[in-house]
């Protein structure tokens, strides 16, 4: 057997353990590079350690960094709060202002799972107060969060446009945006209208609710959630600042985002005192493993090989929906930032032929390995189905498996059709 077979049966296995084990997948890919690196690639751990994604760790460092105070502090919460009372109560706008928040939170660097953690447990309780079906709520918040994902300084966009920077790959930022957050629209409509949304219109949350809910419908959020306090306008102005620095200056995300984390934590010590532990470490270290291994086999040409094959099918286009299918397929079980991390350098030498527009594939591959989160074996589904209390579970993740299967079936194709074939980038 080759070394580059090795190497990628050795990928897979880490793909099934990770899964079936619940084992920290960049752990084991951090095992994997020390193994296949010593023993099959020869390499020595300066060799290994090349691969290692320094820009991307101090990224995912920052910004969630910057998140966690904010969540410390109560921002968080008084966007949601503010999000709320912005659309008067009106319950059919309620799944949407769900969706608009998880969007709005991972735009700006929450990690995915964190912010549908956040949100989830507000939006499904209002879903069983109001019998709003928690299908549709947890379908929303989800999509969502994917759809603010792929943001210039988001978490998932940093990782795959710092992959297709390593990999020298034509990319655009404001295409791989734009694609996951109208895909995620368009899926996140079709749910509203076939899972009752529509008939919603006309309530509201103050002639349906009590003393908690009259007003402005914020009753399930903290009395002083609705507070504007100092700290929490300087985090919002924080918020803003990294994005003018990023789009605008064209400044390091993740240093841009630790540096404003650390002159909050300055002046409000006590709030962010437990922000560095809230880190996304299981994220960092997942990402980070990932990569490392990938540099292992870039060192040792397993990607140039596994890009010959797909290129030897004969059918380019046919070599990308099945790439589209492998990435949806596989993230619906494991982690969405692990596929991506593995599969873009992997299909490199496939872009390098010039047959498929790089920019157009990227932004397929993504929206696959992240729009199928909304399975329940998928950290983001599991959210949802924890966070939905007087519901039946067992029909409740049969009803989350059914549809993300539906998602897994149909969503490749479609993006494939749209931005693979007319042959964009």
């Amino acid at each position: 057997m080759s070394a580059e077979l090795i190497s990628i049966l050795v990928l897979v296995v880490v793909f099934v353990i990770a899964t079936t084990r619940s084992i920290n997948m960049g752990a084991l890919a951090f095992a994997a590079a020390f193994g296949v690196g010593e023993l099959v690639a020869d390499l020595d751990a300066d060799g290994i350690f090349a691969g290692f994604p320094g820009d991307l760790f101090v990224v995912l460092v920052g910004v969630t960094y910057l998140f966690a105070i904010a969540r410390a502090n109560g921002t968080t919460d008084w966007l949601v709060h503010a999000a709320i009372r912005l659309v008067r109560g009106r319950i059919a706008l309620i799944p949407w202002v769900m969706f608009a928040v998880t969007g709005a939170l991972t735009a700006i660097g929450a990690v995915s799972p964190a912010a549908v953690a956040i949100v989830a447990p507000i939006a499904l309780s209002f879903a069983a107060r109001y019998g709003i079906s928690p299908l549709l709520m947890g379908a929303l918040v989800v999509h969502g969060a994917q759809a603010g994902g792929f943001s210039p300084i988001s978490i998932y966009g940093s990782i795959v446009n710092g992959v297709v920077e390593r990999e020298n790959l034509p990319g655009n930022e404001l295409v791989l945006f734009f694609a996951s957050l109208v895909v995620n629209l368009i899926i996140a409509a079709i749910v509203f209208v076939l899972f009752g949304g529509l008939k919603l219109k006309g309530r509201d949350l103050e002639s349906e609710g009590d003393g908690r809910t009259k007003g402005n419908g914020a009753g399930e959020l903290a009395a002083d959630a609705a507070n504007l306090t100092p700290a929490r306008t300087a985090t919002l102005t924080a918020l803003a600042a990294l994005v003018v620095a990023v789009l605008v200056f064209d400044l390091d995300a993740g240093l841009s985002a630790i540096t404003l984390a650390v002159i909050l934590s300055a002046f409000w010590p006590d709030a962010s005192r437990k922000a560095v532990t809230e880190v996304a470490w299981p994220t960092v270290l997942l990402i980070c493993g990932v990569l490392t291994y990938v540099g292992v086999l870039e060192e040792m040409g397993t990607i140039e090989y596994a890009g010959n094959a797909v290129g030897d099918i004969g059918v380019p286009l046919l070599a990308a929906v099945l790439l589209c299918y492998i990435a949806a397929i596989i993230s619906a079980f494991a982690s969405s930032v692990g596929i991506m991390g593995a599969l873009i350098p992997l299909a490199v030498p496939f872009l390098a032929q010039g047959e498929i527009g790089a920019v157009g594939m990227i932004a397929a591959l993504a929206v696959s390995a992240t729009v199928v989160d909304v399975s329940p074996f998928s950290t983001n589904g599991a959210l949802v189905l924890a966070a939905a209390p007087d519901v039946d579970r067992e029909r409740f993740f049969r009803q989350l498996m059914v549809y993300g299967g539906i998602v897994v079936a149909a969503v490749p194709a479609a993006v494939w059709l749209v931005m693979v074939v007319p042959g964009f980038g």
